[in-house]
């Protein structure tokens, strides 16, 4: 293992660690840690149990919105795979992060579209099944109202 490659493993195994802490902020602080590794398997089954917090919703929409920022398709694999078995209370809050992440710019939101056309394929039912949720949820958004209902105008 290389340097870089083993000082990576070791940040995923500490933020791993402090997700898993009773204190939410540690939690919360932990999801966009992780996000930024969500391409590494160490880091797959952490993200999904903070998308997925159990005690604090602010958790699942915080790992929510830096996994989707990310506009790869490793952070959208991760939020769709927790979508295809979440509650109604976590789907809404990670339709509330998909909203916020995705209503500006319709390219962004378009690409994530694509990605999730593509990844309603997978081999993995439970990534094809939230990919397909996430594509209509997607589908949902028009970011030119949004701009134009905030007052905002594109030059």
């Amino acid at each position: 293992m290389e340097v870089g490659s083993g000082l990576r493993h070791a940040v995923v195994m500490v933020l791993s660690e402090l997700g898993r802490s009773h204190d939410y902020r540690d939690r919360a602080d932990a999801g966009p840690g992780l996000a930024g590794f969500a391409e590494m398997q160490e880091a797959l089954g952490p993200l999904l149990e903070l998308v997925l917090d159990p005690d604090d919703t602010f958790v699942t929409r915080r790992t929510v919105e830096a996994l989707l920022r990310r506009k790869d398709r490793a952070g959208l694999t991760i939020v769709a795979s927790a979508l295809a078995v979440a509650n109604s209370n976590h789907s809404d809050w990670i339709h509330t992060g998909i909203v916020d992440v995705f209503s500006i710019f319709s390219e962004d939101r378009d690409n994530a579209m694509r990605l999730c056309e593509e990844m309603s394929r997978d081999t993995d039912d439970r990534v094809a099944l939230g990919a397909r949720q996430l594509h209509e949820m997607l589908a949902e958004i028009d970011p030119f109202y949004v701009l134009h209902n905030a007052g905002l105008t594109l030059s």
